[in-house]
């Protein structure tokens, strides 16, 4: 997904606003869950947000999203945030984002999501994290219901 920083997405600094590229990420990662499950997917976590560096008004933001992984009913998906200076070609990796979906049937239950497929050492690096990053997740939960 590509995206151009206006004003109206910018704070007092000309930066854009953590809240909107949380938007984006957001609509991002549903959109790869969505084609990956072929059903509808709702948000579970966000459990990491990092912003590395600040995007500037005018600047062009791209967002990659992949579903790392498939645990039954839910799936990691990633999102990989760059930002792109149009005057200068300079690119930054400006974000990354861990996320959760569930994915649902028509009655709105949990639904089982098919496994994903790996090909390169990227993806199968991705598939492999993906699971500690769960354990982490679960853990966490485990934690605040208690």
């Amino acid at each position: 997904m590509t995206q151009l920083v206006l004003p109206n997405d910018t704070n007092q600094l000309g930066n854009l606003l953590g809240g909107q590229l949380m938007h984006w990420i957001d609509l991002v990662a549903a959109i790869a869950a969505a084609r990956h499950s072929k059903h509808v997917c709702v948000t579970a976590s966000v459990d990491d947000l990092n912003f590395l560096h600040p995007i500037k008004l005018g600047e062009v933001v791209t967002l990659l999203a992949s579903v790392n992984r498939v645990f039954r009913t839910s799936m990691e998906v990633g999102v990989k945030v760059l930002s792109e200076n149009m005057l200068t070609g300079t690119i930054k990796h400006a974000n990354t984002a861990y996320l959760t979906f569930v994915a649902l049937d028509a009655n709105r239950a949990p639904v089982q999501v098919p496994q994903v497929t790996f090909s390169t050492e990227e993806e199968q690096r991705r598939y492999e994290e993906a699971l500690h990053r769960r354990d982490l997740r679960l853990a966490r939960r485990k934690k605040l219901l208690h």
